[in-house]
């Protein structure tokens, strides 16, 4: 959901709420609804995934609203002068194994949220391993975020979806960020290759995913300069474009599950789960890390976490090891930033029997303390280069 806040637009304080049907056919579009009355009635619904050439494989059958029929993970933002985007993943691309990257499409509205432009290509980019193939967990059919080494335990799902802004001071520039576990600093020069698909689930496949130094996620940036109608990932291979992580110990770790979104005065903040701190890329604990760019080349990197967070344990697999992490984060730019996100740090409190009542934790069948999931925020300068 996104609320258009922009004063002057000429749809200012309209509500757009788009979504995903995964419908009984396998067939998965994403529709648009709006709200001009402040959420008190919503429109009827508006096809946003719309047939393109950049469809050329078809999963589903039937195809009732065109061949871009399996998609997910739309994320509407509005521009100052009141135009809606809507970027969103589509799987309808053709591959030839090894290779097994998929694209980011963006549409546009100028008249509300009725019809919408074509899709452009944003980017290619790669999802995350199939996590039954790397980490032996239970959640089968589900991507995630292996640590390195021969443990097994971050196990969350997770996927690379894209968060879209826009500039407001400059209404014809518009940033796409994404994750990509093939990137600048993650390809075949150190030994991570896409493998192709598990025929089982179809989940993504790789050489070097459990070798340090070799896989890793890198959040990615696609910029327009022309109002949505080109990218500079449109016709770029992930392996080329720029990251918002450009830490020296990001290059060899992983970030994943950004958010994006503008200052007042158009600088870009991009929050990020990271593991670029202590001994988080072994051990899969996380940190959270806020970028900033007053350029969209060159980025500065903040800490928002004072400590790691331990692997989650809500949702467990047969090692204690927790399968939902959330599902992703957020973040609100005004002058500041406010990232928002799961943090595991505080002990899962239960009581314990006996007079007079007291309170005890809990440890996981691998023997971990049983944590919470608190949501936590920070405010943070955008410290852009």
């Amino acid at each position: 959901m996104t609320v258009d806040n922009h004063a002057g637009s000429p749809f200012q304080d309209r509500i757009y709420v788009a979504y995903t049907e995964f419908a009984a056919d396998g067939t998965a579009y994403i529709y648009e609804s709006y709200s001009n009355d402040y959420g008190e009635h919503f429109s009827t619904r508006h096809l946003v995934s719309a047939t393109s050439s950049l469809c050329s494989q078809t999963f589903a059958v039937p195809t009732p609203q065109g061949d871009c029929n399996e998609n997910q993970f739309a994320d509407p933002f509005t521009g100052p002068d009141g135009a809606l985007y809507i970027a969103y993943q589509n799987f309808n691309n053709s591959v030839t194994t090894p290779d097994n990257r998929n694209q980011i499409l963006l549409v546009k509205s100028t008249d509300g949220g009725n019809t919408f432009s074509p899709p452009v290509k944003v980017s290619d980019y790669y999802d995350l391993p199939d996590c039954a193939t790397y980490q032996g967990g239970q959640d089968f059919g589900r991507a995630c975020v292996p640590e390195k080494g021969a443990s097994q335990r971050s196990v969350f799902r997770a996927t690379n979806y894209p968060s879209g802004a826009v500039n407001p001071t400059d209404a014809n520039q518009v940033v796409v960020t994404f994750g990509s576990y093939i990137n600048k600093h993650s390809n075949e020069t150190n030994g991570c290759a896409p493998a192709g698909f598990n025929p089982a689930d179809g989940q993504n496949l790789f050489t070097g995913v459990k070798t340090a130094g070799a896989c890793n996620n890198d959040i990615l940036i696609s910029t327009s300069n022309n109002g949505g109608t080109t990218f500079t990932g449109t016709a770029t291979d992930p392996r080329a474009l720029p990251t918002v992580t450009q830490d020296p110990g990001q290059a060899t770790t992983d970030q994943w599950w950004q958010w994006a979104g503008f200052t007042k005065n158009g600088k870009l903040a991009v929050s990020y789960y990271d593991r670029q701190y202590g001994d988080d890329e072994t051990t899969g604990q996380s940190d959270v890390s806020l970028s900033g760019s007053g350029d969209l080349a060159n980025f500065n990197t903040l800490r928002a976490t004072s400590s790691s967070m331990p692997v989650p344990t809500q949702f467990p697999d047969a090692q204690g090891n927790g399968t939902f992490f959330g599902d992703y984060t957020g973040l609100a730019v005004a002058t500041n930033a406010n990232p928002l996100w799961m943090d595991t740090r505080s002990p899962d409190l239960f009581v314990c029997p006996g007079v007079p009542p007291a309170v005890c934790g809990g440890q996981n069948a691998s023997g971990a303390t049983l944590n919470d999931q608190d949501l936590y925020t920070a405010n943070l300068p955008v410290a852009s280069k």
